[in-house]
């Protein structure tokens, strides 16, 4: 078993960072090399500006290289839950920004030609008790008379031919897709390079500040200065950063990959093959990889640390998950097991927009796969003095109380919400 990165140990090396020592000045500095920041690079570059995106370690080496695979459309949350806490038309503008988020995916992919075999799959939202679909047929009526008509409300019958696990249920969110993230990511940095962005990796930003109404970027490669300088670098973010870190709780999540299945295993298995999460709190998300292993992730264990000793125990909780869901797996090998960090805000909803002479976006909360080249764009666009398409601009943004850069209370949280999975 490998404790790395399915999508880092099955991707191309990206080869077009420069070397040496950097200095100048950049209309925009980009800091963070994954989908958001490689996304606005590439958006800014096409617009002509000068940009520079500095990654503290190799592109795509984040969140970016380290999901689960999926590109679910609509929101993590309830729709239900999202109108009662942000309002109904900002609750509407964040969930056709997912959607336009897959479209705005499909759409790169297609005009950089990169080979990432994405695939409209569909996502199912499976009931794993009979309560929960109850919940999750009271949120389809909703989100399909409201928001969006390609969902379907699936009963146990229906999932017979879809997944060989017994659940009370599903939404089908047909919009839905996913890649291959680590073929993408450098295809996304190989096609900002051809615009003409700079791309420096192993250049951790350690001081921002202020010369002359330029921003200074002390780097490990250098010192560079920019008109604008965007923050894309999530639960990566340096310490010294203490505004985001007070508003982020950087939480590990962790995956495990089978060795290829058999057709037979899969006709048991995913005969659907699409992006499937279940219903609890402490949930797990799976879907099959482009050479047929099943990508199986989750909340294992609530720690802020992702190393191969952390790793290796949150496989063996995966595995046992993994079991339940599927007997019929309970033999077959694991290839990969690898961990990263997810940027959760407190009301997990993402933010974007302009602090403190600093743009920024990050704050996915888990689900950033989709939303982040997208939203990387968008402010990309507001840098550029385009119309703002920001569907988080002005959402209040509190720090976590007690929060000051590593989560203490993870622990205390996990116990909550095993609890709640047992009583709900």
């Amino acid at each position: 078993m490998k404790y790395v990165s399915y999508w880092h140990d099955t991707a191309p090396r990206f080869t077009g960072a420069v070397e040496g020592a950097i200095e100048g000045h950049y209309d925009v500095a980009v800091v963070g090399g994954g989908f958001t920041g490689l996304g606005a690079a590439r958006q800014l570059a096409m617009a002509g500006a000068k940009v520079i995106v500095l990654e503290a370690e190799t592109v795509g080496y984040g969140a970016s290289g380290r999901n689960g695979g999926h590109l679910n459309n609509g929101l993590a949350h309830s729709y239900l839950s999202a109108k009662q806490e942000l309002g109904k038309e900002r609750a509407i503008a964040l969930y056709k920004a997912l959607d336009a988020s897959i479209d705005t995916l499909e759409a790169i992919i297609a005009e950089e030609g990169i080979d990432c075999n994405f695939r409209r799959a569909g996502k199912l939202k499976l009931a794993s008790k009979p309560q929960h679909f109850e919940g999750l047929a009271k949120n389809f009526e909703a989100v399909h008379a409201e928001v969006d008509p390609d969902t379907a409300l699936l009963s146990p019958g229906d999932l017979r031919g879809e997944i060989g696990s017994p659940f009370h249920g599903a939404m089908l969110s047909k919009k839905s897709a996913m890649m291959h993230m680590g073929r993408y990511v450098v295809g996304l940095a190989e096609a900002a390079k051809r615009r003409g962005a700079i791309i420096v990796e192993r250049a951790t930003v350690t001081d921002i500040s202020k010369s002359g109404g330029r921003s200074l970027l002390k780097t490990a490669k250098g010192t560079v200065t920019a008109d604008n300088v965007l923050m894309a670098s999530g639960a990566y973010t340096p310490p010294n950063f203490g505004y985001f870190r007070r508003r982020i709780m950087a939480v590990g999540s962790f995956i495990i990959a089978t060795r290829p299945l058999t057709d037979q295993e899969i006709a048991a298995t995913m005969p659907g093959n699409r992006t499937c999460v279940n219903s609890m709190n402490i949930g797990n998300y799976w879907r099959l990889s482009p050479d047929n292993r099943l990508i199986f992730g989750g909340r294992a264990r609530f720690s802020a640390t992702s190393d191969q000793r952390s790793d290796a125990k949150s496989g063996a909780i995966l595995r046992e998950s993994l079991t339940r869901i599927f007997p019929q797996l309970a033999h077959v090998e694991i290839d990969y097991c690898w961990g990263g960090l997810v940027d959760i805000t407190k009301d997990r909803y993402p933010r974007a927009g302009f602090h403190d002479g600093l743009w920024y976006a990050m704050g996915y909360s888990g689900h950033g796969a989709q939303l982040s080249t997208h939203l990387g764009m968008t402010i990309a666009d507001a840098i550029l003095g385009r119309p703002d398409r920001n569907p988080v601009k002005g959402l209040e943004w509190p720090a976590v109380p007690g929060h000051f850069g590593k989560p203490w209370f993870l622990p205390f949280v996990g116990m909550y919400y095993k609890m709640l999975d047992k009583i709900q």
